[in-house]
């Protein structure tokens, strides 16, 4: 089993790898993190002996003074290494650089600057190295005005404000959830490369991005369509954008219901895409569900009993619960990342109406059980 610490691990790649790594129990033993160890050399030298692998993705993005971001990243390096040294350690280090390191700006110096000072410090030591130059990444929970431009636009649409262009460039992207898996592969490869240029998986305009993310705010946060997705991008994309929304406060959404002598009728969603339809029965007391999904989306619709659905962001404790009753149909989308259960609160059968948008396969089932 490999020890595994991240630099930068409540961040927003940091915060994904360490998520991700969890799923794998059996190969990996996560060594945990806190930005105050690079206060305390005994702290971060006690750190850096413990681990198999350090992944260094701790760094400043963005400040009103150029010159601190250079600063501040040479000097976590040079704080690394220097704890690499004092320890002898012998842990494969990856470091997160950008695809900013031929621009002529000082973030992209401090990363270049900063890959160059760890790999004199494999030369020097014998030490195992591994620079990754990475291009814009996106994904849930990255910072607005700081993480990329997807995530300012996404906080900014969902929370009915007017994102601007500020320049409409060609933007190269790799969505979070592929940088982890690239991360994955280095660090079971077990090969040190001074160089590794991740490519990234997909490229658009500024305002491609923006018109597609208008497209989902307008269909599906407004009118609670799922929206046409052409590819594993816009996928990545949609899920991306509905991790920004209120969630606390947009769910429960109420259907419309259409009641004559007859009864009633409920439309249940509109889909720009297909999947899978399924319902089930819950007897009184019964609580299905306790797992969450990387990828997936899914749609619990309750038609008839009472129910308590429930729904915790991995790696947080806050517990979100909605109450759903069958005289007034409603539904909860789950997020990714969101590990989510359903509990029949009433004192009659609970009929709940399942949609998720890919058929589900025994063989990557992208299902991963935890309790809420």
């Amino acid at each position: 089993m490999l020890k595994v610490g991240i630099t930068g691990q409540a961040g927003f790649v940091g915060t994904h790898l360490y998520n991700t790594l969890g799923l794998f129990p059996e190969e990996f033993d996560r060594v945990d993190f806190q930005k105050e160890f690079f206060e305390e050399d005994n702290q971060l030298n006690g750190f850096v002996s413990q681990c198999d692998v350090i992944v260094h993705l701790a760094a400043m993005n963005r400040h009103n003074d150029p010159q601190v971001i250079y600063d501040t990243n040479l000097g976590l390096v040079k704080k690394l290494t220097n704890a690499l040294s004092a320890t002898k350690s012998k842990a494969h280090v990856l470091f997160s650089s950008s695809t900013q390191e031929e621009r002529d700006n000082l973030y992209g110096k401090s990363k270049k600057e900063g890959r160059e000072l760890m790999i004199n410090w494999a030369k020097k030591t014998g030490g195992k190295f591994t620079g990754l130059i990475i291009p814009n990444v996106f994904g849930p929970f990255g910072h607005p005005n700081y993480n990329s431009v997807v995530a300012t636009f996404c906080h900014k649409l969902s929370h009915n404000e007017t994102p601007k262009i500020e320049v409409d460039g060609e933007v190269k992207l790799i969505y979070v959830g592929e940088l982890i898996a690239k991360i994955l592969k280095e660090i079971r490869s077990g090969i040190g490369k001074d160089e590794v240029l991740v490519a990234h998986t997909s490229e658009s305009k500024v305002s491609g991005l923006l018109v597609l993310l208008e497209n989902y705010k307008t269909h599906y946060q407004d009118k609670g369509e799922i929206p046409t997705i052409n590819n594993t991008f816009e996928l990545n994309l949609f899920n991306t954008f509905r991790c920004y929304m209120d969630i606390a406060t947009y769910f429960p959404v109420k259907f419309i219901q259409h009641i004559d002598p007859r009864g009633s009728f409920v439309e249940v969603m509109r889909l720009g895409i297909g999947g899978q339809v399924s319902f089930s029965t819950t007897v009184p007391g019964i609580t299905r569900g306790n797992h969450y999904h990387t990828r997936k989306i899914e749609r619990f619709a309750v038609i008839k009993g009472k129910a308590l659905i429930q729904l915790r962001r991995i790696g947080t404790d806050e517990v979100l619960d909605f109450y759903l009753d069958g005289a007034e149909p409603a539904y909860v989308d789950m997020p990714i990342w969101f590990t989510h259960n359903i509990k029949n609160i009433g004192d009659e059968v609970l009929y709940t109406n399942f949609w998720i948008n890919e058929f589900y396969d025994p063989t990557d089932p992208d299902t991963y059980f935890e309790n809420v």
